[in-house]
């Protein structure tokens, strides 16, 4: 029993090993690619990048899927890994939240209405 566990077990690593060299090759090719395209400043903070400092630079995927990769690189933007970080982490904020989305018609959840009469009170008194 044994020998098969270590079996699968090395399989897995296989093939967890030659996933993540395509993803490091599929990246490099994008991210060379919007690097001769994109002026190297960030999208959102607007800060410019140059020499060691643009490995700071990263390929954002506009729709999320980084196999969208049109030639054109309109599902890019270069931003800062600071920006990128924030842009990942408000989609998974926004997912444990209950709230509507953008765009979405908020439900008040509430159906007290605390001056609905004050308009009679107010003519009562006169």
């Amino acid at each position: 029993m044994p020998s098969k566990t270590t079996k699968d077990s090395s399989k897995m690593d296989q093939i967890i090993a030659e996933a993540r060299r395509d993803q490091e090759q599929r990246q490099k090719t994008y991210r060379e690619r919007a690097l001769k395209m994109f002026p190297w400043v960030c999208g959102r903070c607007g800060r410019e990048f140059s020499g060691k400092r643009l490995r700071e630079l990263t390929v954002h995927h506009k729709d999320h899927n980084h196999d969208n990769n049109p030639p054109d690189g309109s599902n890019w933007e270069l931003l800062c890994i600071y920006c990128h970080d924030n842009e990942h982490s408000r989609n998974l904020e926004s997912e444990w939240h209950d709230g509507p989305s953008a765009g979405e018609e908020q439900d008040s959840g509430s159906t007290h209405k605390p001056f609905a009469n004050l308009e009679a009170l107010l003519k009562a008194k006169k």
